[in-house]
Order: C-alpha cells, then structure tokens, then sequence
C-alpha cells in the first residue's frame, strides 16, 4: 500500500520562544537577538520570537519588547514573519506596536490543564480570545493553539469532539489556522493519526499547524503520522528546548534539526539552510545554560547529509 506523504513542508521555528520560556538562568538579550537573526538566515518563512506576557509570570520573556526592537529588521530582510504568544489584551497592544505580524492565544483542550496555566477554564479563555479577535482582529492576524490538544498531564481524557468543537471556534472567529499541541508529549502515532484525520475530513489540511514535544521519544513518528493524513505545517525548536512550565513532565520541543534531517532523508523540501541551522544550534550551545537534546547535534555540528 503506497504511503502518501507531502512533497513540501513548512517549518516554524519556536526556539525563541518556546525553547526559552522555561529556562531558569537568563539570557542576555543581545544573545537572544544574535541567536534569532542567525535562525533568520536559515531559511524560515516564519518564526516566534517572543511571548508579551508578565514578567513575573515568565521571566525570561520580560526583554520582549527589546529583542523584537532589535530583530525586526533583520527579519522583513529575510522574509522571516514575526510571531508572538499573548495572554491578554495588554500582550496583544504591545505586540502590534513591535511590529509583530501574528499573534499565538492558547487555550488548553484540558480543563485541569488550563486553570492550571491562567487560573480559567477552557470557556473563559475562549470568551477572553472572542474579545481580543473582536477588539484586535482587524489590525493583526490571530491563530488559536490548542494546548494539550493529544493528551492531558493530569490525566483527563480529551475527546476528538472536543478538540473539533474548538477548533471551529477558533476558525468561525476568523482564525487562518489552529495549532494542535502535544504539549506533554504524551501522544502516539496512531492516537495522532486518528485525531488529524478526523479533524481534517471536518476542516483540511490547510488549517492546522502541529506542535509535537518528545517527551517520550515520539515526536518524530508523530511527525509522520500527521504528514500521512495530510499535515504540512510543524512548529520545531532549534536544539530540541522547550517545555511548559505548567505542565508536569513536559520535556522540550522535537528539534528542528532532526525534523530538517527526517525531511531532508524522505526527499521532502523544506526551504531550510541545514548548514546555517546548525550555525544557530551552536549558538545556542556557547550562549544558552541549558542541554542541547537533539540527535544531530549530538552527531556532529555540521549539515544533515543529503539523501
């Protein structure tokens, strides 16, 4: 039985944001903005950059502003679009006064989850995003993430009608495309494959965007999994960072490198420079406390070797 599989790929980078966000020890913003422009010369169409939310909340974000105010130019150079998490309507403002070109909202699928993470339910962050959609919208493209979208860590179940009924509620505000996260890494191939299929025969490919954690080593086969019922978009951190800091046993994102390296064997284009990405990884190495998890950079420091 022939496997499908895209010809082409989009991968967003999320180091700078995700990849950073739960790391202890700061970095200093001008290592976070020379990490960011070297990632720009990758090859990336898109990239998050930061989240504006509160510094006590997440400290490491507090220089938002600044390291937006520094990349900027080097991004609309490369053609990057500039990506940002925001929590509120005060996120929301500061980041369309940066520049940032879209904006992320989160919401868990996971009841537990979410309080956990903004102390509301599910339906109350849903009502939040209808006002920021409704007040913002017109000034600034918005996209739903859907949290815990595969599994929850406390141990909810989460239903495909769930995360569809979400989903067309991101979409009906005006939503260009929603995220589905494995926020804990906690999903399979086959639990990812039956979600996405059934979320696309209700919505198509185009709408989605997968966010994998490797938690438990899976986040490539999901990665696979997702291509096979039509996935072409996937969010990636440079050195496999990442993790959420409200998440119990949430480990860091798949790591673009081995992501790139998967494509690159499979013959499927991405657009991405490996030589420059691993330039990047190096940099996060040298300027970044924290361990850098991802096969190939534990190979060697170059390029993936063509298929």
């Amino acid at each position: 039985m022939a496997m499908y599989m895209p010809e082409k790929v989009e991968l967003i980078e999320v180091c700078p944001r995700d990849g950073f966000q739960n790391i202890h020890d700061m970095i200093p913003t001008e290592k976070k903005v020379a990490i960011i422009k070297k990632l720009a010369k990758a090859g990336f169409k898109r990239m998050e950059i930061t989240s504006f939310v509160s510094p006590k909340a997440i400290p490491q974000m507090a220089d938002a502003r600044a390291v937006t105010a520094a990349v900027m130019d080097t991004l609309r150079a490369e053609g990057v679009e500039a990506v940002a998490l925001v929590p509120n309507a005060r996120g929301a403002e500061d980041a369309i006064a940066c520049g940032i070109d879209e904006l992320t909202f989160v919401i868990s699928v996971s009841r537990a989850h979410n309080m956990a993470n903004v102390r509301r339910t599910p339906e109350e962050s849903m009502e939040q995003f209808k006002g920021l959609v409704e007040k913002y919208g017109h000034q600034i493209k918005f996209r739903l993430g859907l949290a815990t979208a595969l599994g929850c860590p406390f141990g909810e179940e989460i239903t495909a009608e769930r995360v569809a009924a979400m989903t067309k509620f991101g979409l009906d505000l005006g939503c260009e495309e929603v995220m589905i996260a494995d926020t804990v890494g906690i999903s399979n191939p086959v639990r990812t494959y039956k979600l996405m299929r059934e979320l696309l025969m209700q919505f198509g490919a185009q709408r989605f965007v997968m966010h994998l954690h490797d938690t438990r080593g899976l986040a490539l086969a999901n990665t696979v999994a997702a291509m096979q019922v039509g996935i072409h978009k996937f969010e990636s951190a440079a050195g496999g960072l990442g993790g959420c800091p409200f998440a119990p046993g949430a480990a860091g994102n798949v790591a673009t490198e081995d992501v790139l390296n998967m494509m690159t064997q499979m013959g499927i284009e991405t657009g991405i420079d490996a030589g420059r990405l691993m330039e990047a990884v190096s940099l996060i190495r040298e300027d970044v406390h924290a361990s850098i998890v991802s096969h190939m950079a534990l190979l060697c420091p170059g390029a993936p070797e063509p298929a």
